[in-house]
């Protein structure tokens, strides 16, 4: 029995589907669904998944609708227990898919809403790029790991996120009456961080899989790590996901270090050109939070559910000391 679908977002991933998807067919999971939604491209890679690879599901849109749409695309032709959402720009380890099944398998309580697997850079495979994303009380999110040798994450733990890059998620979970879709108004960055914020609100958790890993470029659809796309975008979403997921009170409660990490982001951004696109994209988060849109994806409080924000409040502050250690 299949029970995952592995879902690829591409867009122009010429120089990168190709070895992503030979990698997958290579690996110890046999009989595999993979569905590859194309976002508009333009070089000829959705002709090379429909030429070359017939056995996978080819979602074509006309226009580039962005990470956030694409996925939920692929999550709602699936029938599988598990969804696996896997950058195009990876490359999977021959046990990818069967470490990531092994670790929800073992969750009998089924509490465990994602996997994230570990991310190793393609260029550079002494380098971790994430280990499981974490967020804290300045409002920055952050991979675990980044840069760092791979062999010091040699075993699973408890994270905040999964980076949706490499992870695997309980698709039952996923339908609107529990935690829910992906948010589209994300259109890309961050969507990782706000659905796996939701699902501990809801009460579940999220994991990394040490032993599954892949091998990642990294930016190949923005073109680099730092771009005034990215920027723009992100500082956006950073607000977006703050109103969305916090309650008033704890919005008060954290709105110190989040002013002061949104004046460091201003700071650093300022000091690479990109100070204006920073600020803008602040401006823009809060007119989207304050949209009819923004407070229709608003999850309000729940007092029933009081335990799980008093739990992430207090891994808000741990993950302070885990960003600066």
């Amino acid at each position: 029995m299949t029970k995952s679908t592995i879902v690829i977002p591409n867009y122009n991933g010429i120089n990168y589907i190709q070895a992503c998807l030979e990698s997958l067919y290579s690996g110890t999971a046999k009989d595999l669904e993979i569905v590859v939604v194309d976002n508009a491209s333009t070089d000829g890679s959705m002709e090379l998944v429909r030429d070359q690879f017939p056995k996978v599901r080819l979602i074509v849109n006309e226009k580039n609708m962005g990470f956030s749409h694409a996925v939920n695309q692929g999550i709602r032709v699936s029938a599988t227990p598990y969804v696996i959402l896997l950058n195009n720009d990876t490359r999977a380890d021959f046990s990818f898919v069967h470490e990531l099944e092994k670790v929800m398998d073992n969750d009998t309580h089924k509490k465990l809403f994602s996997a994230s697997a570990k991310l190793v850079s393609l260029y550079d495979r002494d380098k971790t790029d994430d280990a499981g994303d974490f967020y804290c009380a300045l409002g920055w999110a952050f991979a675990r790991g980044k840069g760092k040798p791979p062999s010091r994450y040699d075993k699973d733990c408890e994270i905040f996120a999964s980076c949706a890059g490499a992870a695997i998620y309980r698709r039952e979970l996923l339908e609107e009456t529990k935690v829910g879709l992906f948010d589209e108004e994300h259109f890309a960055y961050f969507e990782d961080i706000d659905i796996g914020y939701r699902a501990k609100i809801y009460g579940y958790r999220n994991k990394f899989a040490a032993n599954s890993i892949v091998y990642h470029a990294g930016s190949a659809a923005s073109g680099s790590r730092y771009n005034t796309f990215k920027t723009k975008l992100a500082s956006r979403n950073s607000v977006y996901l703050i109103y969305k997921n916090m309650p008033v009170l704890q919005i008060v409660l954290n709105l110190p270090l989040l002013v002061m990490g949104f004046l460091i982001k201003t700071v650093f951004f300022a000091r690479k050109g990109m100070g204006r696109e920073y600020v803008s994209g602040l401006v823009r988060g809060i007119r989207l939070s304050a949209s009819p849109c923004g407070r229709r994806h608003k999850l309000y409080f729940d007092r029933h559910r009081m335990k799980n924000y008093v739990s992430i409040q207090f891994e808000l502050w741990r993950n302070l000391f885990r960003l600066f250690a």
